[in-house]
């Protein structure tokens, strides 16, 4: 099964796909609103406006699963995302990233391993997974990497669409 044959729904509840976004590369992170690593969404939306319009997306997972960090519903994560980041990605509906009940996205992602060869539980929120344009992860960057950090942008680079 590809990663583009997983059901999803968005943050406002309608079924979607990541076959929605194939051919894009794709940066797949689990978010949180009320984190010390929110204000991560600012370079998160810089890396969309800089790449959107090259075939590359954010995607973000909202997931209450560490510390009760993301409590609100999907109004007022949206509304969170929007007026206090201006975030213009797609969000989809709030998930398990690890557990019993972790979503099937995230069962696919977790077994890829991050840069020291580490797979697994996803750490905290704004853990990000690079998705090149054939629907492979080819790139994991824990929590306190930065969005725009060196390694992050030279990944997201190779692997936009040519």
């Amino acid at each position: 099964m590809s990663i583009y044959d997983i059901p999803l729904r968005t943050l406002t509840g309608e079924p979607a796909s990541l076959d929605d976004h194939r051919g894009k590369a794709l940066l797949i992170v689990n978010v949180a609103s009320k984190c010390g690593l929110t204000p991560q969404y600012e370079g998160l939306e810089r890396l969309q406006k800089r790449y959107a319009d090259r075939g590359f997306t954010v995607l973000g997972f909202p997931s209450n699963q560490f510390a009760g960090q993301e409590p609100g519903t999907a109004e007022e994560i949206a509304t969170f995302c929007s007026a206090t980041y201006g975030v213009s990605f797609p969000l989809y509906e709030k998930s398990d990233v690890n557990g019993d009940q972790r979503h099937p996205l995230y069962a696919a992602l977790t077994e890829t391993a991050d840069a020291e060869g580490q797979a697994g539980d996803v750490q905290w929120n704004f853990e990000k997974f690079l998705i090149g344009a054939d629907g492979q992860v080819v790139g994991r960057f824990r929590p306190r990497t930065e969005p725009e950090a060196d390694e992050i942008v030279a990944a997201i680079e190779a692997q936009l669409p040519a």
